[in-house]
């Protein structure tokens, strides 16, 4: 019930007015170079000096500077009435370009991409259609053109789709024993973040990645190091050529892309490719089944009205459409991240 207290002063619907503002705080210092800056320097530095290194304006900067000390993503200290700042751990591990477990692409695919998109989330729900061609000029059915415009937007794209896996690639792995499974084929498997997780845990296991031939060519040149033996790439569309032979499937957020016949159609597929006793594990984010969440799994589901013609789904639904295409023995697993693990069997 909702307190007298909430209706004269609604605290949480002017925290949600001010979300936009948050997000796009974070993803400027990101695109600026400030967290870089910081953790480069063995000392902390005043908003001048940033703003001399980053050629820009010092009041701007200041602001800022200070914004993101409100957000916990900066530290600041005063010192002859000066302010000095630096980074908090979060920002040295997630914000940094270059850290090993840096989510900075992803924000600059947030800022970039999903932000513009956003700006007609009201022309989506009237049309109940993609965006993209309002945001980029072009259509749902070119969608790969938005995101890579350049070599330079593909390889951010790419980064962005691997940096989750950094941080629950692992947990998705070990949602079942896959240790049966020698062979994987990781449908839409992008530039190989979730093929060197499962590899880690299973190293006498192959993983085959079959994407578009303009992601093979950017994750060979980018991504793909002498150590990634036991990756191998193949070049197609996986509804208009063959899917190889495997004894794991792996579809990580690919089945929420497509529309219910689209995904059936894709299933039917796998099945009919799957060696017996294989079988093939999606990695989705699920809503709950009463439709109570969870948050971000709802929103999700309005971004891939935005960006796509798929949506997020429950347990329940992906379970259905794994039984229609034939799989057994389906399997739900919560893995306490943002992604959780279905597994069906032939």
């Amino acid at each position: 019930m909702t307190s007298l207290q909430d209706l004269d002063y609604p605290q949480q619907l002017l925290e949600y007015k001010d979300g936009f503002l948050v997000s796009k705080t974070m993803f400027t210092a990101c695109e600026l170079g400030i967290f870089d800056l910081l953790h480069k320097s063995d000392e902390a530095l005043s908003a001048l000096t940033i703003s001399s290194h980053l050629g820009t304006s010092a009041d701007g900067t200041d602001r800022l500077l200070s914004a993101c000390v409100g957000l916990k993503l900066l530290k600041v200290e005063m010192k002859n009435n000066e302010a000095f700042f630096s980074n908090t751990d979060v920002s040295d591990v997630y914000l940094v370009q270059l850290s090993p477990r840096s989510l900075y692409h992803m924000m600059m695919y947030y800022s970039q991409t999903l932000y513009k998109c956003w700006h007609f989330l009201p022309d989506a729900i009237r049309e109940g259609k993609s965006q993209y061609e309002r945001a980029f000029g072009v259509s749902s059915g070119d969608i790969f053109k938005a995101l890579y415009r350049s070599e330079e937007e593909m390889v951010t794209f790419m980064h962005h789709m691997d940096s989750v896996w950094n941080i629950c690639g692992k947990d998705i792995i070990a949602a079942f024993d896959l240790s049966s499974f020698n062979e994987v084929c990781d449908l839409g498997g992008c530039s190989g973040g979730l093929a060197k997780q499962l590899l880690s845990i299973y190293p006498s296991s192959s993983v085959t990645i079959l994407d578009l031939p303009e992601v093979v060519q950017t994750a060979k040149k980018h991504f793909i190091t002498d150590a990634d033996c036991n990756i191998a790439f193949l070049q197609g569309n996986f509804f208009n050529d063959p899917i190889p032979e495997a004894d794991l499937y792996i579809m990580a957020r690919i089945i929420h892309d497509w529309t219910q016949e689209k995904c059936l159609q894709l299933l039917n597929k796998i099945y009919k490719s799957c060696r017996p006793g294989g079988g093939v594990l999606l990695v989705e984010v699920l809503l709950n089944e009463d439709r109570s969440g969870p948050l971000t799994s709802q929103l999700y589901s309005l971004n891939m009205l935005v960006q796509t013609e798929g949506r997020e789904r429950s347990p329940c639904e992906y379970t259905k459409l794994l039984a229609h295409s034939g799989f057994r023995d389906i399997q739900v697993k919560a893995t306490g991240k943002i992604y959780d693990a279905i597994l069906g069997r032939k």
